[in-house]
């Protein structure tokens, strides 16, 4: 099968097109033929090697976390699923390969695809959903009359936690450029601020949650200082905490650099009595599941901005890189 494969750690090296074996299907899991797949920052942080220390893959490694296609193969022990389902998925770490043809993917990180939506659809949903969900619902426990703030409100995160954020009957901040206010609006964003033009923490104040996406230092802070005391701050892009490194097993020195990288962030919401917290989504077919009821009633709508051909993953990958898209980017591959 062709796959687009890391061949090394490299911010210039491109993907390489190359013809390697298909998968075979374990006891636990299903070979999905691959009709399309989201696009991540993610992957371009996978390819240069922004996540070896944490994540040691072994290189070669095809590159790709999200996909949506057609079982074709069951393993032994599979109950859920069978040969013609349509499905999706945020591959597992460390399982992850969906810019490729085919993919094995364990039964636990699968879900059935949303019958309403096309498959370009469905698979720009997986990891933004799951990073969502888990921010919003598992992690803050945003209650309806909350007020949250999402930052870069016409990403891919977040147009998916914008229109989440509502359904669960929170009042949502967010900020965009002048290009993409009618767009996040559209969404339900109930204020939404210019962050060319304006300085959020001006605008904001006593936010019960922050959902930050923003790597700039000095963002981090005024996020925190715009939460009421006792809320929290749900980072999207680190400083990685101890509480992450044990949640995915890391050693104990990996734990002592995680205390370090997030001791000036921790200290700084506990002088204003909030909470710093950081989340690398996991894969979890079952939640991903409720996300497809929630899409098959129409309460959440997936944001494409672009669809780009197998053969040209390289150039969607630089785009997703320009950090000016409107929700997801997605390869074509079937």
């Amino acid at each position: 099968m062709k796959a687009f494969t890391i061949t090394k750690y490299s911010k210039k090296e491109k993907l390489q097109l190359t013809q390697v074996a298909e998968p075979i299907a374990k006891a636990n899991e299903v070979l999905v033929q691959i009709h399309a797949a989201g696009v991540n920052l993610l992957d371009s942080m996978i390819k240069r090697g922004e996540f070896k220390l944490f994540l040691p893959y072994k290189i070669p490694l095809i590159n790709g976390h999200d996909m949506a296609g057609t079982v074709v193969k069951v393993g032994s022990n599979i109950k859920k699923f069978k040969v013609g389902d349509e499905v999706y998925s945020r591959v597992g770490d460390y399982r992850i390969g969906t810019f490729a043809e085919y993919i094995a993917v364990n039964e636990a990180d699968l879900a059935l695809k949303p019958k309403n939506i096309t498959m370009d659809e469905a698979a720009s949903i997986p990891l933004v959903g799951l990073t969502t969900w888990q921010a919003l619902v598992e992690t803050a426990n945003l209650k309806k009359g909350q007020k949250v703030f999402i930052q870069a409100g016409s990403g891919g995160v977040g147009t998916f936690a914008i229109q989440l954020a509502k359904h669960l009957g929170a009042f949502v901040a967010t900020t965009t450029s002048t290009a993409n206010i009618n767009l996040v609006k559209s969404l339900g964003a109930d204020l939404v601020i210019d962050y060319k033009n304006e300085d959020f923490e001006t605008r904001l104040k006593d936010y019960d949650l922050v959902i930050h996406s923003n790597r700039d230092p000095k963002i981090l802070e005024k996020s925190l200082r715009i939460l009421k005391s006792g809320g929290q701050l749900i980072s999207l892009v680190g400083p990685p905490t101890p509480e992450f490194a044990a949640e995915i097993g890391l050693p104990w020195y990996l734990k002592l650099v995680t205390k370090l990288l997030s001791s000036s962030a921790k200290k700084k919401a506990k002088e204003l009595n909030t909470t710093f917290k950081f989340l690398f989504m996991r894969a979890e077919g079952s939640q991903l599941q409720q996300i497809t009821q929630l899409i098959e009633s129409g309460v959440i709508k997936p944001i494409i901005d672009k669809v780009f051909p197998f053969e040209q993953t390289n150039d969607a990958m630089a785009y997703v890189e320009t950090g000016r898209v409107k929700g997801k980017v997605v390869i074509k591959i079937k």
